[in-house]
């Protein structure tokens, strides 16, 4: 015979054990999260380490981000609870595309090279398939609850950030040399739903959720 209470301790330390072993979360937990295309394409990635490198020779003050991390950003979305991933995720389902290519081309900064804060590589082919896909999901979030994007949508990858206005002028020249740069092509075929834990080193990205065609 079982005593009165055993089997519900049992039940709590068993659910305790599944929380420390993360098969459970709490759906009150806040994450960090952004929609967006992974870069798939290794030869794109070097020319990203390639331009960084003739950014840093510059001298000016810019804060890189790692290859590996630069994506085409369509959403995002900031901090959200856990339990709004899934309703998130079927907001991405109805967003319906097939896959196509995107030319990246060409380096500007914002909001201007006059004084510019961030450094981005552009996307010339794809660039309106990008854009169809951003407005469905606005609209899509907008009834989950989100606000509109207050920066509206540019495609567009980061690719540095500027600090200070160290050797602004040097910087500014070096964009506008490279202002028809090609990159090359990369393939738009998995939308995902990103999370980005922020660490001392830099952020460290995640897949929660994803839609490939």
């Amino acid at each position: 015979m079982i005593p009165r209470g055993a089997e519900s301790l049992d039940t709590l330390k068993s659910a305790g054990k599944r929380c420390k072993t993360g098969n459970l979360q709490p759906m009150s937990e806040m994450v960090r999260t952004f929609i967006a295309f992974d870069i798939n394409n290794p030869e794109v990635l070097q020319k990203f380490t390639d331009v960084q490198d003739s950014l840093v020779r510059t001298g000016a003050d810019l804060k890189l981000v790692d290859p590996q991390n630069i994506h085409m950003t369509m959403r995002f979305l900031g901090d959200i609870s856990v339990g709004r991933i899934d309703s998130i995720h079927e907001s991405m389902k109805k967003t319906t595309f097939s896959a196509f290519t995107c030319q990246i081309h060409g380096l500007g900064a914002f909001p201007h090279l006059g004084y510019p804060r961030v450094v981005w590589a552009g996307i010339s082919k794809g660039s309106e398939e990008l854009k169809g896909i951003a407005d469905h999901l606005e609209n899509e979030l907008r009834q989950l609850g989100f606000r509109p994007d207050p920066k509206g949508f540019s495609p567009h990858l980061t690719l540095a950030r500027v600090r200070t206005g160290r050797n602004k002028a040097e910087l500014a020249r070096c964009i506008q040399e490279m202002e028809d740069y090609e990159f090359g092509i990369v393939k738009a075929d998995c939308l995902k739903l990103k999370k980005s834990l922020l660490t001392p080193k830099g952020p460290i990205y995640s897949t929660l959720r994803e839609v490939c065609h």
